[in-house]
């Protein structure tokens, strides 16, 4: 979508998620067409099966009513990435555990005109087809040849809401030993608030792989999304609205107040004081490390 220098690569990692930038200069063609093996990764959540064998104490009965239909998915690409702030998105294991974790920052990426999306100019490729599938379309694709990065599709031809951060909000011993296999051996313990605190991080904690590509979040079996009654409405000042990260070079679209984020929530991936400060009553907290 966008090119980075090397130098800047460890920071950029998990600001390098929108859909459109230009990596292919570290990322093989393979890669992109989806026919490169994927790397190798955690032997999914069983990992962890002993401690996270329970049900969602959240979701106690897994009531099928919570969860998000064709409906909540059919709407414009920056009401469904305003819409998606509070939701929990939630991944089935192979051994039935349940991983959650409630979304609390996006970005809409709305094709056409937008520069820093992968379908500007109504593009299609073998890698973006899902941003042009039905609403609710789940679009995986890589970053550097090994990071993932999930996407949402909404109603507009090609648009898309990349998901940047989540709350841990269930499983995160099985989350950590995720995450833990994709860093160095004697790193130290992650911080609940860093697990999925990235657009990359959220995929490894929850196993996100690259065959969820064009995957349905209304009707599959081991990934959806599920209301919550903690979801807050999304016209409050609760609710920051910011440029999106990393997509300097596209002139005034860097600059769209497009990625939309919980104000104050420790899991946001990035915080833009400006951007608080403008919408009145900022608030001071650290941000997190983003990789």
């Amino acid at each position: 979508m966008y090119s980075v220098m090397a130098g800047r690569k460890r920071k950029m990692l998990g600001e390098t998620a929108a859909p459109g930038r230009d990596v292919n200069k570290r990322v093989n063609k393979s890669d992109l067409n989806g026919s490169h093996p994927e790397p190798k990764r955690a032997s999914t959540c069983e990992t962890d099966r002993s401690a996270e064998a329970e049900r969602s104490r959240y979701f106690p009965d897994n009531n099928p009513q919570s969860r998000l239909g064709e409906d909540f998915f059919s709407q414009a690409c920056i009401s469904l990435a305003k819409a998606l702030l509070g939701k929990v998105l939630t991944r089935r294991c192979a051994d039935g555990t349940e991983l959650r974790g409630r979304i609390v920052e996006t970005e809409a990426y709305l094709g056409g005109e937008d520069k820093a999306s992968h379908s500007a100019g109504g593009k299609r490729t073998e890698r973006n087809t899902a941003m042009f599938m039905k609403p609710g379309t789940i679009y995986v694709y890589p970053i550097y040849g090994i990071y993932l990065c999930m996407n949402v599709s909404s109603e507009e031809e090609g648009a898309a809401v990349l998901l940047r951060s989540l709350e841990p909000l269930q499983g995160h011993a099985a989350m950590r030993q995720l995450r833990a296999a994709r860093r160095k051996e004697g790193a130290r313990q992650l911080k609940d608030k860093e697990l999925c605190n990235g657009p990359s991080k959220l995929c490894q904690a929850l196993d996100i792989r690259r065959c969820f590509d064009r995957r349905d979040l209304a009707s599959d079996p081991e990934v959806w999304l599920e209301s919550d009654a903690s979801t807050i409405p999304v016209e409050t000042p609760s609710v920051v609205a910011a440029p999106r990260i990393g997509i300097e070079s596209h002139g005034e679209w860097a600059q769209k107040p497009l990625r939309f984020y919980l104000r104050g929530h420790p899991c946001v991936s990035v915080v833009n004081k400006e951007a608080e400060r403008e919408s009145g009553n900022p608030v001071k907290h650290s941000s997190p490390t983003e990789f």
